[in-house]
């Protein structure tokens, strides 16, 4: 299986924020926000592996900035790393007032897709190509956070983890 470049999974999704997706204050809801993002991610996945996908994880995810009523929101989401039959997602997310003509940071995240075969059970994705220094640093980040999405998902011992032992301790 050959693999692929990061920029070929490259999606960018934009939604106009309308009074049905929001709450009492005027600002977009968070669960709204990341059902986009989670199509959004989705949708780099499928294209980096040609297959169906399902959500396996979903990492925090912080707000920095509110998304208010009539606003523009862009996430562009891209694989960061593929591994046997999973894949992580990073997703930047920017809110833009038209009227106003300025666009701000809302949030990032990371979500992670395991490809399926037709009979529903995982199947190998091809091997990820980086080639910028940003591709770089998350395809370098990946095998820790994954690491630590195991070990919170109990999937995984801490004393496992020799990718995180590895910050934090000298051997």
């Amino acid at each position: 299986m050959q693999a692929k470049k990061a920029a070929e999974s490259l999606t960018i999704m934009t939604e106009l924020v309308l009074p049905n997706d929001t709450n009492l204050f005027g600002n977009l809801m968070g669960g709204r926000l990341m059902y986009w993002m989670d199509i959004a991610a989705a949708l780099a996945a499928q294209k980096h592996c040609n297959a169906p996908v399902v959500t396996a994880s979903v990492d925090n995810i912080s707000f920095e900035n509110p998304i208010k009523l009539g606003n523009v929101v862009h996430i562009e989401a891209k694989v960061t790393r593929a591994f046997n039959s999973s894949m992580e997602v990073h997703m930047k997310v920017w809110g833009e007032d038209l009227t106003h003509q300025y666009k701000y940071k809302s949030n990032e995240a990371y979500y992670t897709f395991v490809a399926l075969d037709p009979n529903r059970k995982p199947r190998q994705v091809p091997g990820l190509e980086v080639e910028t220094e940003e591709e770089k640093r998350l395809f370098d980040g990946a095998l820790r956070r994954r690491q630590l999405r195991l070990i919170l998902g109990g999937k995984m011992k801490p004393n496992d983890a020799a990718e995180l032992k590895a910050l934090f301790f000298n051997e």
